[in-house]
């Protein structure tokens, strides 16, 4: 359930330091008040957001995110549904938490000691992020601090920052920055790439996401050192904190932590500038071509297109014509026995190609064991595709043998690499695989398909 700016604000937005007066009276309030009640009894876990990658976001499948899953993990744990508020800024998410009007804040907040200071309640930290000073490629790219003087820098209005910022001012009395109310981080790393700004500052995690969908975004230096992310807890649901130290545990023990960060950066690990330069343009330039040929190929072998495409991408650059050093040929690589099976006539002809690797991918799928999660069927089929089945299922044999979980991806990518490794391939009934080579080549797809995606909004 999520709700979005209908939710009931009973005040106007405050200025910083009386915010700052609020959230400690309401903490001190908290601490000679009882539990306001029990969620086991059924209240919907109330979660601040903000709409945004790298928190909640309204994706083809539906509501998606880091922090959104994360919630919704916590809320299982709990025993109860959970409801989102929709928010459009940090201040307004810090606001409404001091105001009681949720339960807690799930939206990317750094614990900084300003925010202590002001009475903020945080829950254990789960993640740790850098703050960044992100500019644009083409120019004069600052070095240091020093450097940012005499530049045009915009950042979130009661962000940590700001307070960053604040306290390097010291050191530099001649640095100025504008505050901008209102906006997400994400809107002032796109007015940055639309050079209506020279430099903002982001947490890492921000920069890699949006690096894929403004590749001439660079960043110039980490501005601090990692820093913790945690949940800002209402100050009359403080005892909160207890029940999220003890579900982190049990999500870091069980895996479904690792399976959480996996679904939202584990293929944005790398950067490379060119490489998604020339992607976002063949999008233009060559995808329209082909488009039609994805969309029938996928419905007809009920896959996402968008999938398929980046598949195709992967392996030729949506070359129809496309040879590689071992024979495979076409937008979708064929080897000429695979083709054959498909009965696929001309490699090179791009609706034969692209409907036989569709019927490929299609296959493998079908042989997944049922036991593999839902979500990490289709990486298992991209596996088989590429390296075989035969490969796929001596990782599985491995994943087994070394007590790692054969059905879920986020330990059999793991695994794989190992395929190469004498010391555990003699023993498998395959022998020896590239098995690095299936983890890049999902890793790629899946960063393609996400900015294909991205493309398409």
């Amino acid at each position: 359930m999520r709700t979005r700016l209908d939710v009931p604000v009973r005040h106007r937005p405050r200025p910083a330091a009386t915010l700052s007066l609020l959230a400690a009276g309401a903490l001190l309030a908290a601490c000679s008040a009882e539990r306001p009640g029990d969620l086991s009894d059924g209240e919907p876990l109330r979660v601040l957001t903000r709409n945004a990658p790298t928190t909640w976001y309204r994706g083809a499948q539906g509501d998606r995110g880091p922090e959104h899953d994360l919630a919704q993990s916590f809320a299982r744990h709990l025993g109860v549904p959970v409801e989102f508020v929709i928010l459009d800024s940090i201040e307004e998410i810090l606001e409404a938490i001091a105001d009681n009007r949720g339960h807690l804040a799930a939206a990317g907040l750094t614990r900084t000691e300003v925010r202590l200071e002001a009475g903020f309640v945080f829950g254990p930290p789960y993640h740790s992020v850098t703050q960044q000073v992100v500019c644009r490629r083409g120019g004069t790219i600052p070095e240091d601090v020093a450097g940012l003087i005499g530049r045009d820098i915009a950042v979130i209005a009661g962000s940590s920052y700001d307070e960053r910022l604040l306290e390097l001012k010291a050191d530099h009395p001649d640095l100025q920055w504008s505050t901008i109310p209102g906006v997400g981080t994400e809107s002032l790393l796109a007015r940055v790439w639309n050079e209506k700004i020279d430099c903002t500052v982001a947490d890492s995690n921000i920069v890699k996401i949006n690096r894929r969908y403004h590749p001439e975004l660079e960043v110039a230096f980490d501005l601090t050192e990692p820093q913790p992310l945690a949940w800002v807890l209402s100050p009359e649901w403080s005892t909160l904190a207890d029940d999220i130290r003890q579900w982190l545990t049990i999500i870091e023990d069980n895996g479904e932590r690792a399976v959480i960060r996996d679904r939202y950066y584990g293929h944005v690990a790398s950067f490379d500038y060119v490489d998604v330069s020339v992607f976002t343009r063949r999008i233009d330039e060559r995808l329209p071509r082909y488009r039609s040929l994805f969309e029938d190929a996928a419905e007809d072998f009920d896959l996402p297109w968008t999938l398929l495409a980046a598949q195709a991408y992967q392996e030729s650059h949506w070359d129809p014509e496309a040879t590689s050093p071992t024979g495979v040929r076409g937008i979708m690589m064929l080897s000429e026995r695979t083709a054959e099976s498909l009965e696929v006539s001309d490699r090179l002809d791009p609706a034969q190609s692209i409907f036989g690797g569709a019927r490929y991918l299609s296959r493998m799928l079908d042989r997944i064991p049922d036991e593999v999660e839902e979500a990490d069927r289709i990486w298992f089929a991209l596996v088989a595709y590429n390296i075989g089945f035969a490969h796929l299922r001596d990782a599985l044999t491995l994943a087994k043998r070394l007590g790692r979980n054969p059905n879920r991806w986020v330990d059999l990518k793991e695994v794989l690499p190992l395929l190469s490794r004498r010391e555990y391939y003699r023993d498998l009934e395959y022998g020896y695989a590239r098995g690095e080579e299936p983890v890049a080549y999902i890793s790629r797809i899946r960063d393609y398909r996400s900015l294909l995606q991205k493309s398409l909004e």
